[in-house]
């Protein structure tokens, strides 16, 4: 027989799962609402772009702003990375006398996976939070409203431009960021390992194909596209003041880096497994 401490133990399990119910379907609706707002955003970008003039004076200033100012950040980032990859190669390949494969481990994984996952990271990180930032207090300070009413499309003047000159500038970067990584690689097999520097520099250019470089090249024009449309689709969101616009900068990067990795493993199985 049920004791009433039984029934009342079973309602309040009861009433906790609904909770949680509720909980994961309210997450699963602003989960919706982003993404479809993110691709509405998108949408209107992509129309806008190839309806009207792009203007080159604000897309050449968002150039410098997203790739000559991430240069610094992503020559270190790719070194190290670059670096570590050498050495933990090298660790597990001396099991099997086999150190000179190095250069092809550092090569395929720089140019197929690294070099753009991790370049697009350090973007979002920088570039997508002051994207978000600098949007989110037009937005609250009704900046982004007196343009409307001027008669001037916002997405125009102020999306289409970043996003322009994310999708190249990430192209330019992840180059970079191969090359710095390989590198890294070097100045370890050569330094470290005594692998000569003919042999680096020759086993790296032959393991390499022109699938795994253009391979990862397509998946940093995506990562900038993310990056920009992200950061702006936030930005535009920002309400509640500078509170507000700090959660819209923090939404910006975490979105950007989930779709990011996602995006990554989908390209990945698309390239290499169909």
């Amino acid at each position: 027989m049920a004791t009433p401490y039984s029934r009342f133990h079973t309602l309040r399990r009861w009433i906790s799962v609904r909770g949680w119910l509720r909980r994961a379907g309210s997450l699963s609706l602003s989960l919706a609402q982003h993404a479809g707002g993110i691709s509405l955003l998108l949408k209107d970008s992509l129309q806008v772009l190839f309806s009207s003039k792009i203007r080159w004076q604000a897309t050449v200033e968002q150039m410098d702003r997203i790739g000559l100012m991430s240069l610094p950040l992503v020559f270190l980032t790719a070194l190290f990375t670059g670096m570590v990859l050498g050495l933990q190669s090298a660790y597990q390949l001396k099991l099997f006398a086999a150190e000179q494969y190095t250069s092809d481990l550092v090569a395929l994984s720089m140019t197929r996976e690294l070099g753009p996952v991790l370049t697009a990271m350090v973007v979002a990180g920088r570039v997508g939070a002051s994207i978000a930032a600098e949007l989110g207090t037009m937005k609250v300070t009704e900046q982004i409203d007196a343009l409307r009413s001027l008669a001037v499309n916002p997405v125009r003047y102020l999306v289409v431009p970043r996003f322009v000159a994310a999708f190249f500038m990430l192209f330019i970067l992840t180059i970079y960021a191969d090359f710095i990584g390989m590198v890294g690689g070097y100045l370890i097999a050569v330094f470290k390992l005594g692998i000569s520097s003919h042999q680096y520099i020759k086993r790296s250019a032959d393991v390499l194909m022109i699938k795994d470089v253009v391979t990862g090249l397509i998946k940093a024009f995506f990562f900038g596209g993310i990056i920009s449309i992200v950061g702006c689709y936030y930005g535009f969101n920002a309400e509640g003041g500078a509170e507000g616009v700090g959660r819209a900068t923090t939404l910006a990067v975490v979105t950007a880096l989930i779709v990011i990795i996602a995006s990554d493993a989908l390209f990945t199985g698309i390239f290499y497994f169909f």
